[in-house]
């Protein structure tokens, strides 16, 4: 254990003058060639300078040069809970585009709540991080004109009060796809389990889905319109109530795949086969639905490009006074919940 602590404090004391020497390049060369920051050179020199910093063991010291900087390369995301597949999906996105562009990501979870994301944001910005990425912020939420007035950098990701720089799914655009695909099936009486108000993704899902049908001129029934949870539970709970009266929808849009996974197995305990009596689109495309026993017709959103979008915002932040909204749009995967309607 000694030894590998002398090793490392030996490989610390590398110069970038000693692997410039080695390489036989200057100091500046060395130094732009291992900044991770930077794109990765393939050239003859940059491939010479690594083989030097690895035969010497070079280690960058980071602090330090942050230290120069005025930054610390770290960057806080926070985000409602991380037994969220969603949520947990955008994190490690985030975490992957950080990386990419030389920075550490670390996380900080709200559980829904104001006061655990003002005491999640206060956390780490006294651990020094250069911005926040905000995947918790909810509609009306005053929480960004706080932060806007500390000048700390922000961006929001996946979800916006539209108070900030942005980079979210189109998810209107994702409501009228999920629709419009069970439309083109034959299905009229579609009712959607839409989440809740304060999420805006939520929001402008059940937007794309009743231009759909007013599109095809068909009405929305109110009653079909459950607002709810996002977990499986809600789902659950929500399909019991729509298949509780007489008249039953014929197809469902779930706002997300969690609350699709729960109404699929309430509605398979009731004797309700999917999709013989019911088609179900959930969104997101969580790894989980394309292995289920039926699997779930959804809207894959492009989680990686959400992300990097996130990062570059945030770069952008202080060198504009614009609040730029980048939106990405999703997909639609059609699998096996979803059918042509049989009357």
């Amino acid at each position: 254990m000694q030894d590998d602590d002398d090793q490392r404090e030996r490989a610390s004391r590398i110069t970038l003058y000693e692997v410039a020497a080695a390489a036989g390049v200057s100091k500046s060369t060395v130094s732009r060639i291992l900044d991770e920051r930077l794109p990765r050179s393939e050239s003859a020199t940059a491939k010479r300078v690594r083989q030097a910093a690895s035969n010497l063991g070079y280690i960058r010291d980071v602090s330090a040069v942050n230290l120069r900087r005025g930054t610390t390369s770290t960057v806080g995301i926070i985000v409602p809970r991380l037994t969220d597949t969603v949520m947990a999906m955008i994190y490690e996105e985030l975490a992957r585009a950080c990386l990419r562009v030389g920075r550490f990501a670390i996380v900080a979870t709200t559980d829904e709540k104001p006061e655990a994301e003002q005491h999640a944001a206060e956390t780490l910005l006294r651990r020094g991080v250069d911005g926040l990425v905000l995947s918790s912020i909810k509609v009306g939420d005053p929480f960004t004109q706080a932060l806007r007035a500390r000048g700390v950098p922000f961006v929001l990701a996946l979800r916006t009060n539209g108070d900030g720089p942005a980079s979210l799914g189109d998810d209107e655009l994702g409501g009228y796809l999920a629709t419009r695909h069970l439309l083109d099936l034959g299905h009229r009486r579609i009712a959607m389990i839409a989440g809740r108000s304060f999420a805006s993704s939520a929001v402008a899902r059940q937007v794309g889905f009743r231009r759909a049908l007013h599109e095809a001129g068909i009405g929305v029934n109110e009653e079909w319109v459950l607002e709810t949870n996002f977990d499986l539970d809600a789902g659950a709970d929500a399909a019991s109530s729509l298949f509780s009266t007489e008249e039953r929808p014929s197809a469902i849009f779930a706002v997300n795949d969690n609350i699709a996974i729960g109404a699929i197995a309430r509605l398979a305990s009731l004797g309700i086969e999917v999709p013989r009596h019911v088609s179900i689109v959930g969104y997101n495309d969580i790894p989980v639905v394309r292995h289920l026993p039926t699997p779930l017709t959804t809207l894959r959103v492009p989680f990686d490009q959400i992300a990097t979008r996130a990062i570059e915002l945030l770069d952008n932040v202080s060198r504009s006074a614009n609040y730029e909204v980048r939106l990405t749009a999703p997909t639609l995967i059609p699998r096996r919940s979803t059918a042509t309607h049989r009357p």
